[in-house]
C-alpha cells in the first residue's frame, strides 16, 4: 500500500511538472537558456575555486613559488567575478520569468472564473477561491524555478565538486558518500508529511479569510446584535488552527536543517580525522587534502539545497495542483458546438415543460409552462419558495433546466451563444451590486461603449441624475465598496440606470423594490416605469403597484403555474390563490404579496 502511494505521489509530481513545462517552457525558452548558461557558469567557477586550492597550498606554502601564486590569485579573482555576474544574471532573469508566469496565471484564473456558472459560485466560498488564487498561484512559478536552479546550478555544482573530491582523494570521497542514503530516506519521509500539511494549511487559511470577510460585510448586524465577542471567539479558534498548521509546516520544512547539519558534521569530522592522521603518520602533502576539504565545504550548500528540494517541490506541486483543479473545472452551462447568435424580433419568452432542481436541493419547478409576450410586462407572484427567482435565473442561463426548454422568439436558448443571449437582457436584482469605481463607471458597465451623454441620459431616465449631481464629484464620485456611500434607493436607481444604458429588449426585475422604504420605492418605481416601456419585462412582483400595472400576472405555487390573467380578473376569483394573497395586504401601504 505504501509503495503504491509513493508511486502515485511521484507520478503526480512528474505529471504536474510536465504540464507546467508544456504550458510555459516554450514562451520562456530564451530566458531559461540564458539563466541556465549563467547557472552553469556559477557551478563551474565554484568547482574551479575548489580545484585550484591544491596549487594554492602546495605552490604558496610548500614550494614558495611567487610567480605561480600571482597567476593562481588572478584566476581565483576572475572566477569570483564570473560567479558574481552570473549569479546576478540568473536571479534577475528567473525573477522576471516567474513574475510573468504569476501574472499570466492570475489573468488566466480570472478569465476562467468568468466562464463558470452562477451555481459554482453559489457552492464555492469566495474567500476559498481568493486563497487559492493568492496563495497557490506562486506554486506554478516555484515548480519551474526550483527545477531550473536545482538542475543547472545545484546539481551541476554538486557533481563538479564531487568530481574534484574524487580526483583529489577517492577514499575520503567514499566516507562522505556513505552518509547520503540515510539522509535521503529521512528527507523523503519529511516531504510526504509536508505535502498533506500544505494542503490543510491552504484550506484553513481560506476559512480565516472567509470569517473575516463575512464579519466585514455584515458589520452592521454584528454591531446591532452585539455579536463581537461570539465572532471574535469563532475567528480566534480558526486562527489558532491556522497558526498550528503553519507551525507544523515550519517544523516539517526546517526539519531538514538538523538532519543535513548532523550528517554533514559527521562526514566532515570523519574526513578531517582520516586526513589528519594520514598527514601526521604518512607525511602526505596537505595540498590535495585542502582542495578536497574546500570542495566538500563548497558542496555543502548545493547538497543542502538539493536535500530540501523534494520538500520544496512537494509544496509547490500541491499549490500547482490546486490551481489546476480550479482551471480544469468545466462550466456547467456549456455551449453546443454549432451554437448561433440569438436573433431577437418580438422578444417573446416562453418556458415549455421546464423542470429544475438545484444540485443540493429538491425539485423547484415541476413541468412549468408560461409565456411572457413581447413588449409586455409579465409579473410573477406567489408565496416564498414557489420558484419565481429560479425563473429569473434560468432565462439568462445562470442555470440550465433539468428538463424542458426556454425559448426566445422560438429559439432554444440552450442552442445559442451565452454572450448573444445576455446582450439582449438587462437585469436588476433585489440587492443592487455596485463595483469599485465611480458612479459613471458603474452605469457604463451596462454598456462599455456608452458615451458620457448616454450614461447621463440613462441616469435621468432612472431618476438618478439629480442625486448624482449632488454628490461631491458628481458622476466621478467614488461609490466605495458595494456603494456603501449611497442609500439603498440610490444604489437601486443606479442599478436601473445600468440596465437602461444597455437598451436591451428584455428586462428582468428580481423584486427590485422589496428592500426599500416608501419614499425610495416611489422614486425607484418611477424609474422602473420608464425602464419597462416598450420592453419585454419579467418581474417578480413584491409590491401591489407593480402587479396592478402588469399586462399579465402569473401566479405560482409549488413550482407550477396555478393562475394567470390581469389584476382585475384574478382579484375577482374568490377561491383563487391571487385573490387570497391580495386580500392579505392593504394597497395603500404596499404590503408584500
Amino acid at each position: 500500500m505504501k509503495d503504491t502511494k509513493r508511486h502515485v505521489d511521484s507520478v503526480t509530481v512528474v505529471s504536474v511538472l510536465k504540464r507546467v513545462i508544456a504550458e510555459n517552457g516554450r514562451d520562456h525558452v530564451r530566458g531559461y537558456a540564458f539563466a541556465i548558461f549563467c547557472l552553469i557558469a556559477v557551478a563551474l567557477s565554484t568547482a574551479f575555486t575548489a580545484w585550484i586550492m591544491e596549487s594554492v597550498v602546495n605552490e604558496a606554502f610548500a614550494n614558495r613559488n611567487a610567480d605561480v601564486v600571482w597567476l593562481i590569485c588572478g584566476s581565483i579573482l576572475a572566477a569570483f567575478i564570473v560567479r558574481g555576474f552570473a549569479t546576478y544574471g540568473q536571479a534577475v532573469t528567473l525573477s522576471k520569468i516567474g513574475n510573468n508566469i504569476v501574472a499570466r496565471y492570475q489573468r488566466r484564473l480570472y478569465s476562467h472564473l468568468m466562464t463558470l456558472s452562477v451555481g459554482y459560485f453559489a457552492e464555492a466560498r469566495s474567500a476559498y477561491l481568493a486563497a487559492q488564487v493568492s496563495q497557490n498561484v506562486n506554486g506554478i512559478r516555484d515548480v519551474l524555478n526550483l527545477t531550473v536552479t536545482s538542475t543547472a546550478r545545484d546539481l551541476l555544482t554538486l557533481v563538479s565538486l564531487i568530481g574534484v573530491m574524487v580526483a583529489k582523494d577517492w577514499v575520503l570521497s567514499l566516507i562522505v558518500f556513505g552518509v547520503a542514503p540515510p539522509l535521503l530516506y529521512a528527507l523523503r519521509y519529511v516531504s510526504k508529511r509536508l505535502r498533506a500539511a500544505t494542503r490543510e494549511s491552504v484550506e484553513v487559511n481560506s476559512r480565516v479569510l472567509g470569517a473575516m470577510q463575512e464579519t466585514i460585510q455584515g458589520i452592521a448586524i454584528v454591531k446591532a446584535f452585539t455579536m463581537e465577542q461570539e465572532l471574535e471567539n469563532k475567528v480566534n479558534g480558526i486562527i489558532d488552527t491556522a497558526e498550528r498548521r503553519a507551525n507544523r509546516i515550519a517544523r516539517l520544512s526546517e526539519r531538514t536543517s538538523p538532519l543535513t547539519e548532523t550528517f554533514a558534521g559527521f562526514a566532515i569530522s570523519s574526513v578531517l580525522a582520516y586526513a589528519a592522521f594520514r598527514s601526521i603518520y604518512n607525511n602526505v602533502p596537505p595540498g590535495a587534502f585542502f582542495a578536497f576539504v574546500t570542495a566538500l565545504l563548497m558542496a555543502y550548500d548545493p547538497a543542502r539545497r538539493l536535500a530540501k528540494l523534494q520538500v520544496q517541490i512537494d509544496r509547490a506541486v500541491v499549490n500547482a495542483q490546486m490551481i489546476y483543479a480550479l482551471l480544469d473545472t468545466q462550466p456547467a452551462q456549456r455551449e453546443t458546438p454549432d451554437a448561433k447568435d440569438l436573433v431577437v424580433t418580438e422578444a417573446r419568452v416562453e418556458l415549455r415543460d421546464v423542470v429544475f432542481s438545484y444540485a443540493n436541493g429538491g425539485q423547484i419547478l415541476r413541468g412549468l409552462n408560461l409565456v411572457a409576450e413581447g413588449g409586455q410586462t409579465t409579473a410573477l407572484v406567489g408565496p416564498s419558495g414557489a420558484g419565481k427567482s429560479t425563473i429569473i435565473n434560468l432565462i439568462p442561463r445562470f442555470y440550465d433546466p433539468t428538463e424542458g426548454q426556454i425559448l426566445i422568439d422560438g429559439q432554444n436558448i440552450a442552442e445559442v451563444t451565452k454572450t448573444s443571449l445576455r446582450r439582449q437582457l438587462a437585469y436588476v436584482s433585489q440587492q443592487p451590486y455596485l463595483f469599485e469605481g465611480s458612479i459613471r463607471d458603474n452605469i457604463r458597465y451596462g454598456l462599455p461603449t456608452a458615451s458620457d451623454a448616454d450614461v447621463e441620459q440613462a441616469a435621468r431616465l432612472a431618476y438618478a441624475h439629480d442625486f448624482i449631481l449632488a454628490q461631491p464629484q458628481g458622476y466621478d464620485t467614488p461609490v466605495g465598496e458595494n456603494g456603501i456611500t449611497l442609500s439603498g434607493g440610490q444604489r437601486q436607481r443606479l442599478s436601473i440606470a445600468r440596465a437602461l444604458v444597455r437598451n436591451a429588449p428584455i428586462l428582468l426585475l428580481d423584486e427590485a423594490t422589496s428592500a426599500l422604504d416608501n419614499e425610495s420605492e416611489a422614486a425607484v418605481q418611477k424609474a422602473l416605469d420608464v425602464a419597462m416601456r416598450g420592453r419585454t419585462v419579467v418581474v417578480i412582483a413584491h409590491r401591489l403597484s407593480t402587479v396592478v400595472k402588469a399586462d399579465k400576472i402569473i401566479v405560482m405555487h409549488d413550482g407550477r403555474v396555478v393562475e394567470e390573467g390581469s389584476h382585475a380578473v384574478l382579484a375577482q376569483r374568490k377561491d383563487g390563490l391571487y385573490a387570497r394573497l391580495n386580500n392579505l395586504q392593504a394597497p395603500a401601504i404596499g404590503i408584500e404579496i
